[in-house]
């Protein structure tokens, strides 16, 4: 039997981590209206608390502030209203998602009457291991409630009482409609030490998500034996092509690039066709000094843009996330690709073409989880594809690649059924 709350020590992380695996296999039979009144119910508990979040949450954020933290990190780290918002409308808006359990991948009858199904199923227990975001507590916790599966919430130090107050009201509003006590759990204690044990946990923990820095996530995956979805850098790519429509190249390279610069999906380096450099390059660069983007480019970029700073190698494989941004002129559709295949991440890269043929050679040849024709890198995820909350987007190419959302969240099960069949 599981431990109740009161008993339990929060440090013990081999306790949390048993809990988690016997409310996943409660989970995992649940109907999709319990998981689905189960996510309404946490928005509605996260609205009700909406004040205890905003007062927790600006405390840690003056406190960042107080600590000198990057603009960026205080950024992430505050809920706002608008925030907030999004948070309880992406839990709203996973409980309308279908179900992602217990469909039939496929099936077949074979000779002698034996019906062989394919289903699928939750992981089990998911970890997820954080930094500064505060909405990655709901959206983590909307994911692995609407796919039937534990979480186990670890996010860092810097919001750890912002997290909790989110946390507790989800986990409320979870019990109310009849989930298990402990599918939805964080862990409390801060420091690294509680990190290190729950990595050991591969006997109960059946994946970990790590959400943050490149270091954070290189240490999570190399610590543990627990299986990583890992979330590496976005160093994102917009080739312009040589026949792209002037002012719709810059307005996606703008939006790309601007319309939140310390996100994983924005645009990192700009490739331009050395046919159309000279005509559209001066109008970017107005576009970038309204926004304030220092420009690094290469020789040919800098004999167009006098005034910019020279790139090195190493800034093609940078993600700033910052308003800095890597400029390259190349020579046709063929260099843009192999520039990107060889210095991108795999995250997301995009192409501006009235091409049809150049549009399907770049999404045939650009090896990255996600690939835009004519459209901003900052739609990449799971929002503007249709898929609801998501909880990262995996640079791997196993279990899952791209946004990951519900239906990456589980696995599958062979289903048999005999009518006393037996193995000649």
């Amino acid at each position: 039997m599981a431990l109740e709350r009161e008993d339990m020590n929060f440090n013990d992380i081999e306790a949390i981590a048993k809990q988690s695996s016997m409310a996943a296999k409660e989970l995992a039979s649940t109907s999709e209206s319990m998981r689905n009144l189960a996510l309404t119910n946490m928005a509605d508990a996260l609205e009700s608390a909406k004040q205890q979040v905003f007062d927790i949450n600006a405390r840690e954020v003056l406190k960042a502030e107080q600590e000198q933290q990057s603009a960026a990190m205080v950024k992430r780290l505050a809920i706002t209203d608008k925030v907030f918002q999004y948070m309880l409308s992406r839990l709203r808006g996973v409980a309308q998602r279908p179900d992602p359990l217990n469909r039939v991948l496929e099936g077949h009858t074979n000779p002698v009457g034996l019906k062989v199904f394919k289903k699928t199923v939750p992981l089990g227990v998911v970890g997820i291991i954080y930094e500064s975001r505060p909405n990655v507590t709901t959206d983590a916790a909307g994911v692995c409630i609407k796919s039937g599966n534990a979480l186990i919430l670890r996010g860092g130090s810097e919001s750890i009482q912002t997290n909790t107050v989110l946390a507790d009201a989800m986990i409320k509003g979870a019990v109310a409609a009849g989930l298990p006590a402990h599918a939805i759990q964080i862990i409390r204690a801060p420091g690294h030490d509680a990190v290190g044990e729950l990595l050991k946990m591969d006997k109960y923990i059946d994946v970990l998500v790590p959400r943050g820095g490149k270091g954070l996530i290189e240490r999570i995956a190399k610590g543990t034996r627990i299986p990583v979805i890992k979330h590496y850098d976005g160093i994102c790519h917009q080739y312009i092509a040589d026949d792209a429509d002037l002012t719709q190249a810059i307005e996606i390279v703008i939006n790309s690039k601007c319309q939140s610069i310390q996100v994983c999906n924005a645009l990192e380096t700009l490739l331009i066709d050395k046919k159309c450099a000279e005509n559209i390059l001066p109008h970017l660069k107005v576009a970038f000094d309204l926004n304030k983007i220092k420009i690094l480019g290469c020789i040919q970029t800098q004999k167009i843009l006098a005034d910019i700073f020279l790139a090195t190698e190493e800034d093609w494989s940078c993600e700033y996330l910052a308003p800095i941004l890597s400029i390259k002129i190349v020579d046709g559709i063929d260099e843009a690709i192999r520039h990107i295949n060889k210095y991108g991440s795999g995250h997301t890269d995009g192409i501006v073409t009235q091409n049809l043929k150049m549009a399907q050679q770049f999404e045939q040849q650009v090896d990255s989880a996600s690939v835009l024709i004519n459209a901003s890198t900052r739609l990449s995820g799971g929002g503007d594809y249709g898929l609801g909350s998501v909880i990262g987007i995996s640079t791997d190419k196993l279990h899952a690649r791209g946004p990951v959302g519900p239906d990456e969240l589980t696995s599958y099960k062979w289903v048999v059924y005999g009518n006393g069949h037996l193995r000649n």
